[in-house]
């Protein structure tokens, strides 16, 4: 019999329990005791909605990020967090972002731990500290906890933790010391986890590895045979898990560690399927992560069954199926989506639907094709019509990409000397500020949104309060005295949502939540056909704001990469090819706000990292194609025009020459958290345009002083000339709150004023 097991449930919960629940918490209008239980409450939805499975995960819920949460479960709590007074949770949310319940503001000023991409995904983790003196300890209450809670439920639970060597691989040395240096410090924590978890009476334990599809050294292939040769002793059943990507050289390694089963996802590793079954010690179980637990789209269930029934024959019940990692990145049921398009709705499976995937899968291996005939025939029909829709098809789109040429994507003078008719235009002081584009989104401007999109508003009363609210934060930016102006964005439900409503090829969902970080949740859009612009998008808007100021007026779009990765993508065509028709679309919109008298348009490519392969050897092609994107969508403006993007919370040191190809004259970039780390890049290669590095970062409550900003801007201009520095926040302050910003702002404006009239001095 085929097993069924999961790697991880979506934690939000369907209406976004979790979301609603933290922010209450921080704002002091729930208590800790309410937090958790609400938590439990999550929990015993989530292992409800998997109950069909042979074995359901534990651990993988978190109430801010699974990665910090193994922090604090092996003792690795930065000091900064640790001496500060109150309880674990306390010290939680303070590594989390920057504060607790607890703190007020003169115990406000601790700094968040820094936040980065998870590999590939749109999910960011913060990002483990290490120096020569780290030492570990084991903490597993929590994780106890809630394999008591599913005992208590009578559930068949796995308990998921992440392996010792990915930690390690995620994490970052403050010192510059050598994190695997720490290992056996580390493993002999691990190796206390795994004896408690088997005096617990637990079968198996999920240890996630997804470090196995990087490009490891041989020190770093040698720490995982270590590991597990060291950890085999005192464990339960443990199957290694790997996802995101091939495992190609260490296939063998990942093999021949001493586990009892592997996992892989055939969803990017299809071709390895054959090769790990010839290597797989016949003692081990391999699952087979066969369900995309990344995007949306149905499974093809007779395509699928095709190459498992073979699988099966050879291994019986040495099979057990998976999608092919946590469905923490899709959205948790399309039983609520009733508002769809019912034929796009038709091709679509969520979290829940996937597991039925599964179960169906197994059910067909177990008994036969014919005991799912019927389900199969259905999964078919559905499949041919998605993939024969006339909808999905623009022949004119598809004619235009073939059309792309470098002439395009070329601005009409280089960087050097365009940069000169532009300072000549604006005027603007050294160190300029600016911000990233949205102002603070109060439940007044959401609750008019809804009202208009419900048919409760009409379309002329909306319009007017955008446009006061736009003319607020005109004002507002003015009484700072920031130096160019954004129009606050009060129109925009998300930054790549309120574009693709508004390009063909696109379609929305209701409750399609998926966690980002925290209680931040995001309603990635659906690309499932080729993709047009029609009509100008932000134009109306941007020009009102510009009418009201004689200062300048940024446009304010999102890059043709981030819409792409931020988007669930159609996978009949390469990304590439979707990219470009998206840069066509976002092309179309610059040039008609340039046409419209915006003289500085800031193109955001904020996803631009992680969609780069896992493999370094890979990156290139990705790379070529994603600038030529964005040379495609910003390069058709004159000289006078200004292109600013903007990019955040990803690791960017080694892209540095691609991101230079890109040509903007300006780019933003989050530096804030990992403390100007960024500009280490800077040594070796020289950017020749001007940058913004984010000095305020707005995923913490905390204000930051006007010393700690110029202490940054001082090193930033250790390395690049003040003349091509600018001042900003690392990202959008739509999650902020007023009474955070402006202050925040006044220091930022206040911290570059003082720099301008330094360097003037000097």
């Amino acid at each position: 019999m085929v097993t069924t097991h999961n790697l991880g449930f979506p934690r939000i919960g369907s209406n976004r329990e979790l979301k609603f629940a933290l922010e209450k918490y921080w704002k002091g209008a729930l208590s800790e005791q309410a937090l958790l239980e609400m938590a439990a409450a999550l929990r015993a939805q989530h292992w409800q909605d998997q109950a069909a499975l042979d074995w359901i995960p534990a651990g993988d819920f978190s109430l801010y990020d699974h990665v910090l949460d193994t922090s604090f479960m092996l003792g690795n709590i930065p000091s900064r967090f640790g001496t500060l007074p109150g309880n674990e949770i306390d010290s939680y949310f303070r590594a989390a972002r920057g504060r607790s319940v607890s703190d007020n503001a003169a115990c406000s000023c601790v700094n968040a731990g820094e936040m980065t991409k998870w590999f590939d995904t749109n999910y960011h983790y913060i990002v483990p500290e290490f120096d020569k003196n780290t030492r570990f300890s084991l903490h597993a209450g929590h994780l106890l906890e809630q394999i008591q809670q599913a005992k208590q439920l009578n559930y068949q639970i796995k308990p998921v933790i992440l392996g010792p060597v990915t930690y390690l691989w995620l994490g970052k040395s403050k010192d510059g010391s050598d994190k695997l240096e720490l290992l056996d410090d580390l493993l002999s924590v691990y190796a206390q986890l795994l004896h408690a978890l088997k005096n617990a009476d637990i079968q198996w334990v999920q240890i996630d590895e997804p470090v196995l599809v990087m490009e490891l050294t041989q020190e770093w292939k040698h720490a995982l045979r270590k590991a597990y040769y060291q950890l085999q002793a005192t464990s339960p059943n443990l199957l290694l898990t790997t996802y995101f990507g091939q495992l190609q050289d260490n296939l063998q390694l990942a093999c021949e560690l001493p586990v009892s089963g592997l996992h892989l996802d055939t969803t990017t590793a299809y071709d390895e399927v054959a090769k790990v079954i010839d290597w797989l010690p016949s003692h081990k179980i391999l699952s087979l992560g066969v369900v995309n637990g990344r995007n949306i789209w149905k499974t093809d269930l007779t395509k699928t069954l095709d190459w498992l029934e073979p699988i099966h024959a050879r291994l019986q019940d040495r099979l057990w199926l998976a999608p092919s990692c946590s469905l923490l990145h899709v959205p948790v049921n399309l039983d609520s989506e009733q508002k769809l398009d019912a034929e796009i709705r038709s091709w679509l499976a969520f979290a829940v639907q996937k597991l039925s995937e599964i179960e169906l899968l197994a059910n067909a291996l177990d008994h036969g094709r014919d005991s799912v005939a019927t389900a199969l025939w259905e999964n078919s029909a559905v499949v041919t019509s998605r993939r024969q829709s006339k909808r999905v098809h623009q022949a004119a789109v598809k004619a235009r990409v073939l059309e792309i040429d470098d002439a395009l994507g070329t601005r009409q003078s280089p960087y050097h000397q365009r940069t000169i008719v532009q300072r000549q235009k604006f005027q603007l002081p050294l160190f300029p500020t600016t911000t990233i584009g949205s102002f603070p989104q109060t439940q007044e401007i959401r609750q008019t949104r809804r009202d208009f999109r419900e048919g409760r508003l009409s379309e002329s009363a909306y319009r007017q309060a955008m446009r006061e609210e736009i003319e607020t934060c005109v004002r507002e930016q003015e009484a700072l005295g920031l130096d160019v102006l954004v129009h606050g964005e009060p129109e925009r439900n998300d930054m790549v949502e309120y574009f693709g409503e508004q390009l063909a090829g696109y379609a929305f969902t209701q409750f399609g939540w998926v966690q980002s970080y925290g209680s931040r949740c995001v309603k990635p859009p659906i690309i499932y056909g080729d993709v047009l612009h029609s009509q100008a998008i932000t134009t109306e808007w941007i020009q009102y704001a510009q009418s009201l100021t004689s200062k300048p007026m940024k446009g304010m779009l999102t890059g043709p990469v981030t819409m792409l990765n931020w988007s669930f993508v159609r996978d009949d065509q390469p990304r590439a090819d979707t990219c470009l028709q998206l840069a066509l679309a976002i092309r179309d919109e610059v040039l008609a706000l340039e046409k419209a008298g915006i003289r500085i348009i800031q193109i955001d490519e904020a996803a631009l990292r992680e969609g780069l392969p896992l493999r370094k050897s890979q990156w290139n092609d990705y790379l070529d194609w994603a600038v030529r994107a964005f040379r495609v969508t910003a390069n058709g403006v004159s000289d006078e025009t200004q292109i600013h993007t903007h990019m955040c919370y990803s690791e960017f040191n080694d892209i540095m020459e691609a991101i230079a190809r890109m040509d903007a004259d300006v780019i933003t970039i989050e530096t804030s958290r990992s403390d100007m780390e960024l500009l280490d890049a800077f040594d070796q290669f020289h950017y020749p345009n001007e940058i913004g590095p984010g000095v305020y970062d707005i995923h913490s409550p905390n204000i930051p002083s006007i010393d700690s900003i110029i202490e940054l801007m001082e090193k930033a201009a250790q390395r690049i000339p003040a003349e091509r520095l600018w001042v900003n926040p690392d990202c959008g302050l739509k999650t902020r709150n007023w009474d955070e910003v402006k202050p925040a702002l006044r220091n930022m404006i206040a911290a570059s004023r003082y720099l301008s009239t330094a360097a003037r001095a000097g």
